[in-house]
């Protein structure tokens, strides 16, 4: 295998074809379901499909014998399933999956003038704007690699390509669709997953571990109707002090450290090793590659105790807020209730769905002046520990990112939860995983300002090829 004229390939496709497709990609608000709940009607999301089918079914008659499917399941997001048979004396009897999703996160406030989720801008190597890089990519880099392959003839297993449009919302269609396809997708060796983060754009990054998620609205309600708070005050407990003594029962307020012991797990020796060979490749960039205010500091300066606290502790964020008015028309009234969406991430170890009904009967359990309490739970995902490489692959991913990275890789869990590879970790415990990404410092994924670094897509591609074509040699 030629590693130049697999670069030149992937590189041409990217500025000839990529960047454009996914700047008019970024233009479609194509919210996932969870916010969007009126999707199908809107319409987004059939648009973000639209664009990435038809951009894929003109490539595949560089791929002989490739079929691409948007498969539709009644009630459920659509999924763009890409059958690509083996090739060049690869073998068909083998499957290798590629992974990645197409829906977006809402937009978020705060970002910068001149940017906005909907609004593509390129900026020298950085494409902004909401799913480029999460995970937009995914479906454009994976062909890139195939393309690659076959234009140097280079043997490869058959791979399935698969797109979802449910992931931002834990991924809750994607069982039904795996069910589904089951019988046409085969027993999987190998899973390569593009919707992942990296710890810097120098090399190239394995993720080791992803955390699960479990969590949803919480509502404390005290009265039918506001009131005056002169006079309701000293009587009615307010249900924004209860909601505070509610979420003091799961996190120590001063700390943030989570109480309840039956959110953690043992963290196993080889991650707490890695995360201390992260803190040492990053040093302080595992902290300052976020925004900051000045004067404000991370909540340890321990920095291999920061990599295990995002990636193997229970870590609880309040994402979102209802019942309060704005600060321009809060008058002098005491509310009836208050409510706010809480994010408890869970290690990677542990059953999601067990710590959700923990975290509901934590919260809801005894109110406090017989409030009414109750947590309406949305997501419920278990985590994913990566299973030991096999020789192989390890060489593989360590050749790959010297080639076109020029430098080692590096292996490092992420604090974000990928409901799809717990899944099929479960279902294929055969499988080698490739977990790796392109969200570096500072592409604020779901957040503002959210871009694409375009040359760590580009590499990211390559090295996907590079590892296909040592599968296939590793199966022979």
């Amino acid at each position: 295998m030629d590693t130049a004229g697999i670069a030149r390939t992937v590189e041409a496709l990217w500025d000839d074809e990529i960047v454009a497709q996914l700047t008019e990609y970024i233009r479609i608000p194509n919210q996932s379901p969870l916010f969007d709940p009126q999707w199908a009607e809107h319409g987004y999301m059939d648009a973000a499909v639209k664009l990435m089918e038809t951009w894929a079914r003109g490539k595949l008659p560089a791929l002989p014998g490739a079929s691409l499917e948007v498969v539709r399941l009644p009630g459920r997001t659509p999924l763009i399933y890409i059958d690509v048979p083996a090739a060049n004396g690869g073998r068909d009897d083998d499957c290798v999956i590629l992974y990645g999703h197409l829906d977006k996160q809402p937009e978020m406030t705060g970002w910068a003038d001149g940017l906005g989720p909907w609004t593509p801008v390129r900026k020298g190597d950085k494409l902004f704007g909401r799913g480029g890089a999460d995970d937009g990519y995914a479906i454009f880099g994976s062909l890139a690699a195939l393309l690659s392959l076959q234009e140097q003839k280079v043997p490869r297993s058959r791979c399935v390509v698969m797109i979802e449009a449910c992931e931002e919302s834990g991924s809750y269609d994607l069982p039904f669709y795996v069910d589904h396809l089951a019988a046409r997708i085969g027993k999987p060796s190998l899973v390569i997953c593009l919707d992942s983060g990296c710890g810097n754009y120098d090399q190239l990054w394995l993720t080791t571990s992803l955390r699960g998620l479990a969590g949803g609205n919480l509502r404390v309600q005290v009265l039918n109707e506001g009131v005056h708070s002169g006079d309701a005050s000293g009587v009615v407990a307010s249900s924004f002090r209860i909601l505070r003594q509610i979420l003091s029962r799961l996190e120590d307020e001063a700390t943030g450290r989570i109480k309840p012991e039956a959110f953690y797990v043992a963290i196993p020796k080889q991650r707490a090793e890695q995360a201390q060979q992260v803190a040492k490749t990053l040093g302080t960039a595992v902290f300052d590659k976020f925004p900051f205010i000045e004067g404000m500091r991370p909540v340890t300066d321990d920095l291999g105790e920061l990599v295990l606290n995002r990636t193997w502790r229970p870590q609880l964020a309040v994402t979102g807020v209802d019942g309060l008015p704005p600060l321009a028309s809060a008058g002098n009234v005491l509310r009836p209730q208050t409510a706010v969406k809480v994010s408890l991430r869970l290690p990677p170890t542990l059953d999601g769905a067990k710590a959700a009904t923990a975290l509901k009967r934590l919260l809801e359990t005894d109110p406090p002046y017989g409030a009414k309490v109750t947590l309406e739970t949305e997501k419920a995902a278990s985590g994913w520990n990566a299973p030991a490489l096999s020789p192989w692959l390890e060489q593989a991913v360590a050749d790959a990112s010297q080639a076109y990275f020029k430098a080692p890789p590096a292996y490092m869990g992420e604090g974000g939860t990928i409901p799809f590879m717990g899944m099929l970790g479960a279902k294929f415990p055969q499988a080698q995983f490739l977990i790796t990404g392109v969200l570096g410092p500072h592409s604020n994924a779901h957040g503002p300002n959210e871009f694409l670094h375009l040359p760590t897509g580009k590499r990211v591609s390559m090295v996907v090829a590079d590892v296909l074509a040592r599968h296939a040699q590793a199966r022979a």
